[in-house]
C-alpha cells in the first residue's frame, strides 16, 4: 500500500469534534465508556454461545460470528478517534488512511453479508421447521459465514484498487474523525465525477436493495408466522423483530453515508458516529435483552464460573492470612 510518485500528501489531518477541549475530554469519557461496554458485552455473548451447549444451534452459531464483526468493526475507528479527543493535532498517515478504509469496509461488507445469512437462517427455520437442522448444518454455517467474510474482502478490495491510483496534492484535511471513501475521494487533486459515480452505484444503490431485500424477507417470515400459535410464535417474533432492529441501525446510515453524491452534510458526523459507536453498543443489548433463552444461559454461565472465582478469593485470603 505503498504511496505514488504523484501523491504528494504523507498524512491527512482530521478536523475537530468541537472546538471546545473541555467538551473533547467529556466525550472522550462518553465514547470510551461505550466501547468498553461494546467489546466485553460482544465477548460475553462469544463465551456464552461457546460454553453453552444448548446454544449450539445454526441461529446462535451465526450470532456468534455478528459479535465477533461487532467487535472488529468500531475497534477499526474508535480507539483512534479517542486518542484524538484528547490530542491537539489529529492526524493520520497515507498508508494508515488507506488501512483503516479497507478493513473498515472489509468488516462493515463482511457484517452485511452476515446480516443477510442470519435471515436466510430464519426463513429457513420457520419456512422449513422439519428439515432445518439438515439444512443448516455447521458445515453449511461455516460456508456461509465464511461466504460472508470473503464478499467483505472482495468489496473492499474494489474500493481501494480504486482509491490507490488517484493522486493527493493537497488539501489533506479530512471532513470527519476517520477515514472513508466519501471524504477521502473528495481530497484528490483530479476529477472524480466519474469514480463518484461509480462508488455511489456500487456502494449505495446495493446497500439499498440488500436492505430492501433483507426487510422483504423478514416481511415473509412474520407473514407465515401469522398461521403459527403458542410461545414459539412469540419467541420467534421476537428474535425476528431483534433482527429486524440491528438491520435497520446497520442499513440506515450506510445509505445515508453512500447512496448520495459525496458532498458535506451538517448531519455528517452525527450519522458516522452513530454508525461506528452507538450501533455496535445497541447490538448486544438488542440480542440479549429480548432474549429469555440467552439471558438464561449466560446466568448458568455464570453459576459455573463462580466456584472458579470463590476458588481464587480463598486461596488469596489464606496467603493474605499467611502473609
Amino acid at each position: 500500500m505503498g504511496q505514488d510518485n504523484h501523491t504528494n500528501v504523507k498524512e491527512f489531518v482530521f478536523l475537530e469534534l468541537t472546538q471546545i477541549q473541555e467538551l473533547e475530554c467529556i466525550l472522550f469519557v462518553v465514547f470510551l465508556v461505550m466501547y468498553i461496554t461494546t467489546v466485553l458485552g460482544n465477548v460475553l455473548i462469544v463465551v456464552t454461545i461457546t460454553c453453552e451447549f444448548r446454544l449450539h444451534t445454526p441461529m446462535y452459531f451465526l450470532l456468534r460470528n455478528k459479535s465477533v464483526l461487532d467487535i472488529f468493526f468500531p475497534s477499526i475507528t474508535v480507539p483512534k478517534f479517542l486518542v484524538d479527543l484528547l490530542s491537539k493535532r489529529k492526524t493520520i498517515s497515507y498508508n494508515g488512511c488507506m488501512a483503516q478504509m479497507f478493513f473498515f469496509h472489509l468488516l462493515g461488507g463482511a457484517d452485511i453479508f452476515s446480516l443477510s445469512v442470519m435471515a436466510f437462517d430464519r426463513y429457513m427455520a420457520i419456512s422449513k421447521p422439519l428439515h432445518y437442522m439438515t439444512i443448516m448444518s455447521r458445515g453449511r454455517c461455516t460456508a456461509l459465514i465464511v461466504a460472508s467474510w470473503v464478499g467483505g474482502f472482495v468489496h473492499s478490495i474494489v474500493q481501494i484498487s480504486l482509491l490507490l491510483p488517484l493522486p493527493f496534492c493537497g488539501p489533506n484535511v479530512v471532513d470527519g474523525f476517520y477515514c472513508d471513501v466519501p471524504q477521502v475521494l473528495k481530497l484528490a487533486c483530479t476529477d472524480t465525477f466519474a469514480l463518484e459515480l461509480l462508488m455511489i452505484s456500487n456502494n449505495g444503490l446495493v446497500t439499498i436493495l440488500w436492505f430492501v431485500f433483507i426487510l422483504a424477507s423478514y416481511t415473509v417470515i412474520l407473514m407465515m408466522l401469522r398461521s403459527h400459535t403458542g410461545e414459539g410464535r412469540k419467541k420467534a417474533i421476537s428474535t425476528c423483530t431483534a433482527h429486524i432492529t440491528v438491520v435497520t441501525l446497520h442499513f440506515v446510515p450506510c445509505i445515508y453515508v453512500y447512496a448520495r453524491p459525496f458532498t458535506a452534510l451538517p448531519m455528517d458526523r452525527a450519522v458516522s458516529i452513530t454508525f461506528t459507536v452507538i450501533s455496535p453498543v445497541l447490538n448486544p443489548l438488542i440480542y440479549t435483552l429480548r432474549n429469555q433463552e440467552m439471558k438464561s444461559a449466560m446466568r448458568r454461565v455464570k453459576r459455573r464460573l463462580e466456584p472458579f472465582t470463590k476458588g481464587e478469593d480463598s486461596m488469596k485470603s489464606r496467603l493474605g492470612s499467611q502473609n
